[in-house]
């Protein structure tokens, strides 16, 4: 007798999901395109925005989204207790919070705001999701203009000052803005090719210790 074979179920196909990233109040825009799987959390989101927008991860971060008829508001982030006042949103930790979960189709935004002095915030768009493509990795950064402002410049309005001292070698401060930022800024160079991406789990432990689930 022949014994039947016992069918191994399919397990779903991977996915990538396409963000615009966008820095707000700055022009012209700094923008990034990155694609990233559809598995990450807002932790690794974060990270990869991060990356590829040129930020080096000094300061706290958040992800702020409204959804649903009742316009709920939900924030991600590093959660800090001792910080809140009454009214002040929850923030829920990023690493626990999946992107599919509330990127669940094209033209979902969220806005990130990374360094709450300088508060930069970006819009971050999904544009499009699509199967993974075999031997193409991911995370990866496809496309995107102008370099990302220095960081603790002062903002979009320290930033824009910076860049006036350097367009003029008789402000007061060109010299200086010049020697804190190692010699040159091109305020136009961006490649993404040059883009290196840190394992979000690498970084989760730089920052915090032990090991995520």
């Amino acid at each position: 007798m022949r014994v039947p074979r016992k069918k191994i179920p399919r397990r779903p196909a991977p996915w990538t999901f396409e963000f615009l990233i966008t820095l707000l109040d700055v022009a012209p825009p700094v923008w990034r395109r990155i694609r990233v799987p559809e598995r990450y959390s807002f932790w690794d989101l974060h990270v990869a925005i991060q990356d590829a927008m040129g930020w080096l991860d000094y300061h706290l971060h958040s992800f702020r989204m409204t959804r649903g008829a009742r316009r709920t508001r939900k924030e991600f982030g590093i959660p800090d207790d001792d910080d809140r006042w009454p009214g002040m949103p929850v923030t829920l930790a990023d690493w626990e919070v999946p992107i599919a979960a509330w990127f669940t189709s094209p033209g979902h935004e969220a806005l990130y705001t990374y360094d709450f002095g300088d508060d930069w915030r970006h819009v971050v768009r999904l544009e499009a999701v699509a199967p993974a493509e075999r031997g193409v990795k991911v995370p990866r950064c496809v496309d995107g203009a102008r370099a990302c402002p220095p960081e603790d410049v002062g903002g979009p309005f320290g930033y824009e000052g910076f860049l006036e001292a350097l367009r003029d070698p008789r402000h007061e401060e060109h010299k200086s803005y010049l020697e804190w930022v190692g010699g040159s800024f091109d305020p136009e160079r961006f490649d993404p090719s040059k883009v290196k991406f840190w394992n979000p789990r690498t970084r989760w432990r730089k920052a915090f210790g032990g090991q995520r689930s």
